[in-house]
């Protein structure tokens, strides 16, 4: 029986998996942009992730009257600069980078578990199960960006970090329950599905062993471009004040904020807000690359 499931679409005596993932793998690496993407987007999320283990606490201030709002130097102990209060602004931009990628990385992994979940059933069980997961998605697709702030601002406080993951997952698992559930769909009316189902494959084995392995290229693509939403999202809200405070736990959305703010009221130096938001669009820069990269590179190739 093993001949019935060699179909269009899924992996064949000819063409295993692993040398469809070798293809995929040279094919990303004859993209230097998107590696070059790659790379920097892996250094600053590993920067990211020890600066608690190497930096000093993002509270330190320096009482030195000369050392606060100081610009940039190339030099000394301050080399992005310090704040109104003296608090080294290269250590707190590192601290909201490890905040905001620990929110980033944990609302995009709930997105795309919730999102394959339920996704994954609408397309393979289809009928009612399809209709009711899909008009969730629309219920919750309908809503605007802006209610994301005042659901947060009513029902969530204090906004912690975690919350706010959960409330942009809560948001974000759509898009990817969409392209999930059209692959799976589509997925489940090959051939080789058929004949698994012929021999009396149980639904979960058909789902896991076939049906999940051959949609992991559009759940990635799917998973990519929702971790670069998430930035923006999480950022968003805290630029607006919908989260922790600076004072009390850095991230890259409330030193925006703070920054702006103080620039505008208080005059503190451009590098307040340069620093913080160069450091986002650099993510997000990063991410969109790779993104980009990896679709082309698993995009199915049109000679046979």
């Amino acid at each position: 029986m093993p001949g019935l499931l060699e179909a269009e679409g899924a992996p064949t005596r000819r063409e295993p998996r692993r040398a469809v993932g070798g293809r995929t793998r040279r094919r990303l690496l004859r993209q230097p942009v998107a590696m070059s993407a790659g790379v920097v987007l892996a250094v600053v999320l590993a920067i990211g992730a020890i600066t608690p283990r190497i930096a000093p606490s993002p509270q330190t201030i320096d009482f030195a009257d000369r050392w606060r709002d100081h610009a940039p130097m190339l030099s000394g102990w301050h080399l992005l600069g310090t704040d109104n209060l003296g608090r080294d602004l290269l250590v707190r931009t590192l601290y909201g980078l490890h905040t905001s990628e620990q929110s980033a990385l944990l609302a995009t992994l709930l997105a795309t578990v919730v999102g394959v979940a339920l996704g994954g059933i609408a397309g393979y069980r289809g009928g009612w199960a399809d209709a009711l997961i899909m008009r969730l998605g629309d219920m919750f697709g309908i809503l605007p960006a802006i209610m994301l702030f005042l659901i947060a601002d009513t029902y969530f406080i204090p906004v912690t970090v975690e919350k706010a993951s959960l409330l942009i997952a809560l948001y974000l698992w759509i898009p990817v329950a969409r392209v999930v559930r059209a692959e799976i769909a589509s997925l489940r009316a090959r051939e080789f599905v058929q004949a698994a189902l012929s021999v009396g494959a149980s639904d979960r084995r058909i789902f896991f062993r076939h049906l999940l392995p051959n949609a992991s290229s559009t759940i990635i693509v799917a998973a990519t471009s929702v971790l670069g939403q998430v930035i923006v999202l999480e950022a968003t809200l805290e630029f607006f004040g919908v989260g922790p405070p600076s004072a009390e736990q850095p991230t890259l959305g409330n030193l925006i904020g703070d920054a702006q703010t103080g620039s505008i009221a208080f005059g503190l130096g451009w590098w307040n807000l340069v620093v913080p938001a160069g450091t986002l669009v650099l993510l997000l820069v990063c991410v969109n690359l790779l993104g980009d990269g990896i679709a082309e590179a698993l995009r199915p190739s049109e000679q046979h």
